[in-house]
């Protein structure tokens, strides 16, 4: 019996590095423009936001260094680098958005019994100054986030402060003509629900990774069926399939092949294929030459 390990690594890991760096910026330069009108106007909502936004800017540091560490070479103590920083930045990300979710909702109520002034025009000129700094920030992570739990924080982070801003303005315009002063927690109430509908998915993904889930979007019997279908190879067993980061997979899976010859060629077939069909990267496969040793059960029951 012989194992054999395809060690074909990611050259490079997108860190995304300009792009937090811009988010980065611009927010905190957002965060200083509503501490100081804040203070100006004497505006409690404003030096309120200004701290909320001040967090948004540590989750982003936070994405930023994940990704950093993610790129660094793996090294005898951390065989497989520091990749799961990834991970566990998008995991951290997501509780802290749904924290926010749980303020929004808290203060929406309290105004709901107890309405607030009216927002002064200050506060939704610099509300609009928002949606456009936080919009602009969104778009940078908009591409890179469709393929990286990682960078879907930092993205739902400036969507949801984009989407208060928004609220911000069209509930204070609407406040400052009508005087109807349920609209502005009911407003936050909507973006509130909206928030939490898509960070839901987002804290689902990364627990499913943080606990080595199969990562979303391989199908387990879908590539035990296409391990199966290599020439020479009879069964596959103890398939295991799991997330070395937020754009990385791994797969370990021993194969019972009888004949020993052109093993190695088909360990770089096998590799190829995986990565190719399924973006399983890392692969490691064990050969077995006769099945009295391993089960024949491919996988376990589906739950």
């Amino acid at each position: 019996m012989a194992t054999h390990h395809d060690h074909s690594h990611t050259d490079h890991f997108n860190t995304h590095n300009r792009s937090f760096a811009i988010a980065v910026i611009l927010n905190i330069a957002f965060v200083i423009i509503e501490a100081v009108y804040g203070l100006l106007s004497g505006s409690l909502a404003l030096l309120a936001d200004a701290g909320h936004n001040l967090s948004d800017v540590m989750g982003l540091v936070m994405a930023w260094v994940a990704s950093w560490l993610a790129s660094k070479a793996a090294t005898y103590s951390k065989t497989y680098g520091l990749k799961k920083t990834t991970i566990l930045a998008a995991l951290f990300n997501a509780l802290i958005l749904i924290a926010a979710v749980g303020g929004i909702t808290w203060e929406a109520i309290q105004r709901l019994t107890d309405p607030a002034e009216v927002a002064g025009l200050t506060v939704i000129v610099v509300a609009g100054i928002g949606v456009l700094i936080n919009g602009a920030t969104m778009l940078l992570f908009l591409k890179g986030q469709q393929g990286d739990i990682n960078i879907r924080g930092a993205f739902l982070h400036m969507a949801a402060d984009t989407a208060v801003s928004i609220g911000v303005v069209i509930s204070g315009l609407i406040l400052m003509l009508t005087g109807f002063t349920w609209i502005d927690p009911v407003v936050s109430l909507i973006i509130a629900a909206v928030i939490f509908v898509g960070t839901w998915q987002l804290l689902k993904d990364s627990v499913n990774l943080a606990v080595d889930a199969v990562p979303k979007g391989i199908d387990p019997s879908t590539v035990h069926a296409r391990l199966e279908n290599f020439p020479g190879v009879q069964t596959a067993h103890h398939l295991h399939i799991w997330a070395l980061s937020t754009t990385e997979n791994a797969l370990t899976v021993h194969l019972l092949k009888p004949d020993p010859e052109g093993d190695d060629q088909l360990i770089n077939d096998i590799s190829a294929a995986l990565a190719r069909e399924f973006n399983i990267q890392h692969t490691t496969i064990q050969w077995e030459r006769d099945d009295s040793k391993c089960p024949s059960n491919p996988l376990p029951p589906v739950t």
